[in-house]
């Protein structure tokens, strides 16, 4: 019996590389970014800014969303069992619920961040001010942790899996 399991199981030998645990002081740092951001705007400009503030969030996690998804159907990859929309602090927003490939990821941020601001700047010729500003905090907000795992494995090699988990990032390679 034990012969018929080995003929049929598929084994994958990872070697974990790197695994970085998201500390509680840094995440209730990284939480209490908004809320200064939000009592700044309150206090320097007016009261309304909550509003635009609020709205930005969702504007942004959207645009996020939209550009993840169309990366992923560009290259063609089978994103739909292995992407959801998590609400899992630090790692908010649509990511991934399996493993993922180091390049992939590090891709797909790419086209995160610049068109992302360049989705922004539309946004400053015909919106307020306050909502711009608002956008572009959330933008950099939603893409900080992400940004500082990719940063955190820049010494690595680039062939490896990422996989995400409630308080920890780990690194695989094969």
């Amino acid at each position: 019996m034990p012969e018929d399991n080995d003929v049929k199981a598929t084994y994958y030998h990872y070697k974990l590389i790197k695994k970085v645990s998201i500390h509680r002081p840094m995440l209730w740092s990284y939480l209490s970014l908004p809320i200064i951001m939000l009592i700044f705007l309150t206090v320097a400009l007016h009261w309304t800014s909550i509003f635009l503030f609020a709205l930005a969030l969702p504007v942004m996690m959207w645009t996020h969303f939209v550009i993840t998804r169309s990366f992923l159907m560009i290259k063609g990859s089978p994103f739909r069992k292995r992407w959801a929309y998590s609400w899992k602090l630090p790692w908010q927003g649509y990511m991934p619920e399996q493993y993922i490939g180091y390049p992939t990821f590090s891709s797909i941020q790419f086209h995160n961040m610049w068109i992302g601001f360049c989705f922004t700047i539309v946004f400053l010729f015909f919106s307020p001010p306050v909502f711009t500003f608002s956008l572009l905090f959330w933008h950099l907000w939603l893409a900080t942790p992400r940004l500082w795992t990719l940063y955190l494995l820049k010494r690595e090699r680039k062939d490896g899996m990422i996989k995400f988990n409630q308080r920890d990032m780990s690194y695989y390679q094969q």
